[in-house]
């Protein structure tokens, strides 16, 4: 295996297979000739992400060999400086500046020599983590969000390791898990759920958040479920100083004694490796051993909605719930967390009883609402959620109004960008009603803020509507039907 200064330092992850001679070539790298002329920077890129990519590959193959065997010698693929360069391409051009007010331009300005001390560092164990400068943003419901910007060589270390945990515990994660994992989406999540209420026989949904779980989480605890898969304490330690950096808010100092770093690439991956030990695996032997009906649950990082045949079984659940998580120092949230009556019998059950139909639930930025298709047959209602979509107007009318003076052609090319984007993501079957209404409320702020250019700006709704025909795209529906997708995929 190649270090970080082009030297073999004869630690690999996984061992030469003596039946594929011809893989030799590919994990032993060869010097090239003398004469040989200088690569190409493309030939380069290839060669340094197909390196990042086959060391990957080897650490999955070593998790796969043994599942229960920790991995003792990986710290020197994070200060690796072929993977730390990779790392930095792949952060974000415009991205914030931390508290050493590095920007991702003026790093790259001396790139190499500053890869090559972050590098130096990170092998000697000089690396130090820089704290986490807080900021707010504004919040759907009035109040601020506090928002964590790390350092940017803390976001370049923080991407390698990231990768790293992350290949190891792809294959311990479970199938319900969406949450920031490669190669799913939220809409895979909202998928799956989908087609369990309108196929399994489940007529109660327990809708579950937790409390300020990233900021709550143990960091001992953590530590010890990093520590199942994990051998080499390099790492241990590298993952202990992002927990224990802090946060400068206004030139003051805090130390972080729970939670995981605000703003990290690295926290992600840590909050699913909490969960997957608190959470996962106890809620698969739970419905493995104590249910006898039909049971679903879908986790999307630390929000999760789990569906029962019987209501017993779901008071039952909830409350070794509640129970579960206060032994690993967590909390559900009471106000968002509901056990309501929903799916396929729902509603004839209630009627039964002389009650209202049955109640909705938000999961991911969509109500859920039992539904009826055409034919009579039942079906989930996924409509935007009105909060979602109010404060999303807000946004919009607080930047056209920074782009009040812009040409129109320009607030023209934001708009349509914006509204791709709204649809892309809500764009999904039955939700047409939702996405005309999101962007008829657009078209009238759009008016609004066009009007207020000046006192002889006469803005006609004939002149408007040449605008919109032209700027602005109607809706679509972007995503198939779930039941479609999910036997495609799986």
């Amino acid at each position: 295996m190649m270090n970080g200064h082009g030297q073999s330092d004869g630690r690999i992850v996984s061992k030469k297979s003596p039946n594929k001679p011809k893989g030799a070539e590919e994990m032993e790298r060869r010097r090239p000739a003398e004469g040989n002329g200088r690569q190409s920077p493309i030939l380069r890129t290839q060669s340094r992400e197909k390196r990042m990519k086959e060391t990957l590959e080897r650490i999955r193959e070593a998790v796969r060999r043994d599942r229960k065997a920790k991995l003792t010698a990986l710290y020197h693929h994070v200060y690796n400086i072929n993977h730390l360069r990779e790392a930095y391409y792949g952060l974000k051009r415009n991205g914030a500046a931390g508290i050493d007010g590095e920007t991702w331009q003026h790093y790259g300005q001396n790139l190499e020599e500053n890869l090559q001390d972050l590098s130096e560092r990170l092998g000697r164990r000089a690396y130090r983590a820089i704290p986490v400068r807080r900021v707010y943003i504004p919040k759907g419901d009035g109040r601020q969000r506090p928002l964590g910007i790390p350092a940017l060589e803390d976001k370049i270390v923080q991407s390698v390791t990231a990768k790293i945990l992350s290949v190891i515990w792809e294959e311990e994660f479970l199938g319900f898990s969406y949450g920031f994992r490669p190669g799913r989406s939220p809409h895979q999540g909202l998928d799956a759920l989908t087609v369990g209420i309108e196929r399994k026989r489940v007529s109660w949904v327990l809708d579950a958040d937790i409390q300020g779980f990233y900021d709550s989480l143990s960091h001992e605890w953590l530590l010890r479920f990093v520590e199942h898969r994990i051998g080499d304490r390099r790492i241990l330690a590298l993952v202990q100083k992002w927990l224990r950096a802090g946060v400068l808010e206004d030139g003051t100092w805090t130390q972080s004694e729970e939670g995981t770093p605000q703003g990290g690439l690295i926290r992600p991956v840590l909050a699913n490796i909490y969960l997957h030990y608190v959470f996962d695996l106890w809620a698969h032997r739970w419905r493995r051993s104590n249910a006898r009906g039909d049971v679903i649950i879908v986790r999307y990082a630390d929000d999760f909605v789990v569906d029962f045949e019987h209501r017993e079984e779901a008071e039952r659940f909830q409350g070794a719930l509640i129970e579960r998580m206060s032994k690993f120092e967590l909390r559900l949230q009471s106000e968002k967390t509901r056990l309501i009556e929903f799916g396929r019998f729902a509603a004839t059950n209630r009627a039964k009883r002389g009650e209202r139909k049955p109640e909705t639930f938000n999961f991911l930025g969509f109500t859920h609402c039992c539904g009826k298709t055409r034919k009579g047959k039942f079906c989930v209602l996924r409509q935007t959620v009105q909060k979602r979509m109010r404060a999303k107007l807000r946004e919009v009318k607080t930047e056209l109004k920074r782009r009040r003076h812009e040409p129109v052609p320009e607030q023209g090319k934001w708009l349509r960008v914006m509204l791709l984007g709204h649809y892309r993501y809500y764009g999904v079957p039955r939700n047409s009603p939702a996405l005309g209404a999101f962007r008829q409320k657009v078209v009238l702020l759009w008016r609004r803020i066009l009007k207020q250019r000046g006192q002889k700006s006469k803005i006609t709704w004939e002149r408007m509507t040449r605008w919109v025909k032209c700027w602005l795209p109607y809706p679509h529906i972007c995503h198939p039907y779930p039941a479609i997708r999910l036997c495609v995929r799986t």
